[in-house]
């Protein structure tokens, strides 16, 4: 089984790792956990210079590729294949895309609860997964305690 894991390094991103784990261990599988990074911003406007600005977005990719980095160690650590991976983009576009990649047969992702006046008007990561994606979806809520 190929499990596309997909995680924002927010609060609910432990719910969703136990998650997977939890399913990567009752069936043999592959767990890909896959974090979209911001795309690459637009350098005009910015006061500071687009070498300042390069810079500071490189040190968060950094920062980025060593938390997903750590998450696939974390399930490697309980004899469970992972493979850590940072992608640009889109969010709802690059999950989707690397879940038909990899014929991952599973997405699962977080969600963070935020109401349906803030989904509404900002819109929600879960939903948009689970209409565009070919692939089931399982959404893990936030923790309610």
């Amino acid at each position: 089984m190929q499990i596309l894991v997909a995680v924002d390094f927010s609060t609910v991103t432990d719910r969703v790792m136990d998650v997977a784990r939890e399913l990567a261990t009752r069936a043999a599988s592959h767990v890909y956990v896959l974090h979209v990074a911001e795309p690459e911003p637009d350098f005009v406007g910015y006061d500071t210079g687009p070498d300042v600005v390069r810079d500071q977005v490189a040190a968060e990719y950094h920062r980025e590729h060593r938390r997903v980095q750590s998450l696939a160690e974390s399930l490697r650590a309980s004899d469970i294949n992972a493979t850590a991976l940072l992608i640009q983009g889109s969010i709802v576009e690059t999950v989707v895309s690397e879940a038909d990649r990899l014929q991952a047969d599973i997405i699962v992702v977080g969600s963070h609860g935020h109401g349906a006046i803030f989904d509404l008007l900002v819109g929600s990561i879960s939903e948009g997964l689970v209409r565009h994606s070919r692939r089931p979806v399982l959404v893990v809520p936030p923790d309610q305690s």
